[in-house]
């Protein structure tokens, strides 16, 4: 059994805070409450037979496998709908009763453990793994991450939970997953080679710590803004712009002071999601960013039906300042667009411009948007994602300048591929459709447009874009078929008539026996001979650093992934290592003269790239 990070309002990344699975045992909790707060509390009674190595600590009395024990869950409607809001509000983005997602489906969950265990993993999941828990010290292994612990959750609130939890029950097979034929277990079978290459790194500096618990620095995208002054910034999702001067990085902006409704939790990339300068900045002083604000702080522009929850939604503001030289933000906002989101996940992770259109070609001054499904297929609201009738799933193309949307605050460029089909149904604002998690949009010197795409459970990759094309999600991951009526944990071989479809496949793919999340880069073009013309990426999870060769980034096949062997200040290590955790949270960014750095929002490091030569131990 696994469990999202309940009621402190922070969660990590994928896979950042998976233990344990249904299936496990746990130990007996006895004497129940029979009435709480004016409540009755009306029991329901399973049984869970009891694994003799499920240790928890000195407390938890042992039981015989062969032991069957009683777990009395409260059926109170009031208790129910209360355990329902704490989770819908907080565990979602990970958790869900119809699939197995960043965590277990949990339909059924508490047919097959114990309410002791389950009560107590809760609560403090480090006590369970560090008590030596045989089954919590093998999902450690599997899902690479640790569940803080939960201790501010009152009894009370861990018993809402359990028994909403033991409310759904599984629902029967999807009949559509018998016609798919065989489920792939390991869908890239060839492994990722070690290269001959050895990447040096040197430190850099440490961010400004902006939680005492990790990740410490939730730094992620790194900005060049050209100029007669070249200057480079890095934002921290918890809401702060960093100015980087050298090794100092200055606060810039703090978005929450001028945003007091912005929220940067519950984590997995809500708060401050991306931000992008205009071509013509120091002409016009004109900036964009994205951040989360509550449910129905404000009407939104893109909605859904009354009947589908909304987590929380995303807004895009243009910014004007009157002196863009300023060495601190100083301007007034107004709002774009505000988008509802079914799960805090997969949101607005990205906006950028293409900086190769030049003044006067009709690209110049288009902000690309990235939006993510937000969680909406894994909740079997499908209808919502890959369609060009509905902006989940897609990325965007606006003028910012413009005026004939929907809402009359941006334009809806001409050259778009559904501007001007003569359907007033489909959104004349996007680009491309069929994405989970479009969180990097990226342009190779070739000019190349590069998309990364963030999977569920198998496949990660990048895209090349392309106007009007369909990647995909989520009836295909990767270049594999998904069920996305039923279970969405394996995937397939492609139908014979796939190319019917008119999907565009990745460029590059990687399972996940190779990593869990793909942590986007770019084509290296600086002063190292060694590294020119290299796309370099990596694994968010593990912090392996991958690269394949740009020329090999083409349409209609999937470049061979390398990877290097590192080096931190002279001594060969990984990220795990140099960061002391299983999840290192890993970014790349370009900084002044192409200089490639990376840093992990585990510790909040910052690394430069300073050189690459053959590897001699290989």
């Amino acid at each position: 059994m696994i469990f999202n990070r309940w009621m402190n309002g922070k969660t990590f990344y994928k896979n950042y805070n998976w233990i344990v699975y249904a299936g496990l045992g746990f130990g007996l909790l006895a004497g129940l409450p029979s009435c709480r707060n004016g409540k009755s509390q009306v029991a329901a009674t399973t049984t869970a037979v009891i694994n003799p190595d499920s240790s928890i600590n000195a407390t938890v009395k042992q039981v015989p496998a062969t032991v069957q024990v009683q777990n009395n869950y409260s059926t109170d409607e009031h208790t129910i709908l209360e355990g329902k809001q704490v989770f819908q509000s907080n565990c979602t983005a990970c958790h869900s009763f119809e699939q197995k997602g960043i965590g277990p489906n949990l339909a059924g969950v508490t047919s097959r453990v114990s309410k002791s265990w389950l009560t107590q993993f809760i609560s403090n999941a480090p006590a369970v793994i560090s008590s030596g828990d045989v089954h919590a010290t093998k999902l450690v292994e599997e899902y690479k991450q640790v569940m803080p612990a939960f201790t501010a959750l009152t009894p009370e609130q861990v018993e809402d939970i359990t028994a909403y939890l033991h409310s759904q029950q599984p629902e029967t097979e999807d009949p559509n997953t018998a016609k798919l034929g065989t489920p792939l277990n390991d869908p890239i079978p060839a492994k990722i080679p070690k290269s001959e290459l050895l990447l040096s790194l040197e430190a850099v500096t440490t961010a400004p710590l902006t939680s005492n618990e990790i990740p410490l620095a939730r730094i992620n995208t790194m900005v060049v803004l050209p100029g007669k002054k070249q200057r480079v910034f890095l934002q921290d999702l918890r809401g702060k712009l960093y100015e980087m001067e050298g090794s100092t990085l200055r606060e810039y902006l703090d978005i929450s002071k001028e945003r007091p409704a912005f929220i940067p939790t519950p984590g997995l990339a809500t708060g401050f999601g991306s931000y992008a300068f205009h071509p013509d900045f120091y002409q016009n002083g004109l900036f964009y960013t994205t951040h989360t604000e509550s449910a129905n702080t404000a009407p939104a522009d893109f909605v859904y039906a009354d009947s589908i929850k909304v987590a929380l939604q995303w807004v895009l503001t243009e910014w004007h300042l009157p002196n863009p030289s300023a060495p601190v933000f100083a301007g007034k906002g107004r709002e774009l667009l505000r988008v509802n989101m079914v799960n805090q996940i997969h949101g607005v992770q990205e906006i950028t411009f293409n900086p190769f259109a030049k003044p006067g070609s009709p690209e110049y001054g288009l902000l690309y948007i990235g939006i993510g499904d937000g969680g909406a297929a894994e909740q079997k609201y499908s209808f919502l994602c890959n369609s060009n009738k509905t902006v989940w799933s897609t990325v965007l193309r606006i003028d910012p300048r413009g005026n004939n949307s929907k809402n009359g605050k941006y334009g809806i460029p001409a050259i778009n591929p559904f501007a001007q089909d003569n359907d007033s149904n489909t959104l004349g604002e996007i680009f491309a459709t069929g994405f989970r998690n479009p969180n990097r949009i990226y342009w190779a010197p070739d000019g190349k447009m590069l998309i990364s795409d963030i999977g569920l459970t198998n496949i990660e990759e990048l895209n090349i874009g392309v106007a009007g094309a369909n990647y995909g999600w989520p009836a295909r991951e990767g270049t594999f078929l998904l069920n996305y009526t039923g279970k969405m944990d394996k995937v397939y071989p492609l139908p014979t008539d796939d190319q019917t479809y008119h999907y565009t496949y990745p460029v590059i793919q990687f399972d996940h026996d190779e990593g869990n999340a793909f942590s986007a880069g770019f084509v290296y073009s600086g002063s190292i001979p060694a590294l020119k013309g290299k796309y370099i990426f990596g694994d968010i999870v593990s912090g392996r650093v991958f690269f394949v060769e740009s020329s090999q980034l083409k349409l209609g096949q999937q470049a061979p992934i390398q990877e290097f062997t590192l080096q931190f200040a002279g001594k060969a290590a990984t990220f795990k290592e140099i960061t002391g955790h299983r999840k290192t949270d890993l970014r790349f960014g370009m900084g002044l003269n192409h200089n490639l750095f990376i840093y992990t929002k585990t510790d909040g490091k910052i690394w430069r790239v300073n050189g690459c030569s053959p590897n001699k131990k290989i």
